[in-house]
């Protein structure tokens, strides 16, 4: 399987297979690429409507030159784990590209993609601007969407400088966010049965999309609270044996 960039032949490739609506999966078994790289490839230069070839072949030819330009790498400060920076890296694009394909912007995906890979969980803007490569600008739009959709949280340190935080908890709250917003949406498409006149057909049709939603919704509560209940809170009898001296033992041999 061939390796590094890819080419402008394979570009054009890319943009024929698209032309053609074949799958990035398809277009990846032409080229003997992996899938994610041709979909990392087309979300970067402008989704799949938008995507053309010497327009992205220029594109990676221009952030190659900056990179190369760039006083220092935005990994340099990282600790020596033994981890492959390119690799991680390309996985920091994947979780990128996946986050996109689901509906959230490019730079809110690199936001929350930068904190879900390191250690701590925890960036400051200025982190962000340098590991990302971009304006502080960019990262305040991002931050103020991803805390508005409850996936990051925001705090500050002891020199009161603003931090962004991503931990087990952000998934619970944004899953619980999710289920608030689907029933208010239950809500309000039950407000339309009457104006449209129970028993019509459109009438109906709202019932059951409000059904739908508040199965789903409700659904949504539960298993969250249960997923958090199950795999972040340590069990008693665990947390009783491990705090138990190893005395009382022979407390009952006597």
């Amino acid at each position: 399987m061939p390796g590094g960039r890819l080419t402008q032949q394979e570009r054009q490739q890319i943009a024929l297979g698209l032309a053609e609506d074949l799958a990035y999966a398809e277009i990846a078994r032409r080229l003997d690429r992996p899938t994610s790289t041709v979909t990392r490839e087309v979300m970067r230069n402008g989704g799949p409507g938008g995507y053309r070839a010497d327009l992205a072949h220029r594109a990676t030819e221009h952030r190659a030159q900056r990179r190369s330009a760039l006083p220092r790498d935005p990994y340099a400060d990282r600790p020596a784990d033994g981890r492959d920076p390119d690799a991680v890296r390309a996985y920091e694009e994947t979780v990128t590209t996946v986050f996109m394909h689901s509906g959230m912007s490019r730079m809110p995906a690199r936001v929350l993609a930068a904190l879900m890979v390191t250690d701590e969980g925890v960036l400051s803007a200025a982190e962000l601007a340098q590991r990302l490569q971009v304006s502080p600008a960019s990262i305040s739009k991002a931050v103020a969407f991803l805390d508005e959709q409850t996936m990051i949280r925001r705090e500050r340190d002891d020199r009161r400088r603003e931090r962004y935080v991503i931990d087990d908890d952000i998934w619970y709250q944004a899953t619980i966010a999710s289920a608030r917003a689907n029933a208010a949406v239950v809500a309000t498409v039950r407000e339309g049965v009457p104006v449209l006149g129970p028993g019509t057909p459109a009438a109906a049709r709202l019932e059951n999309i409000a059904r739908f939603l508040d199965f789903v919704s409700d659904g949504l509560f539960r298993m969250a609270e249960q997923a958090r209940e199950i795999l972040y809170v340590k069990p008693e009898a665990e947390t009783d044996a491990a705090e138990a001296p190893e005395s009382g033992a022979d407390g009952g041999k006597s």
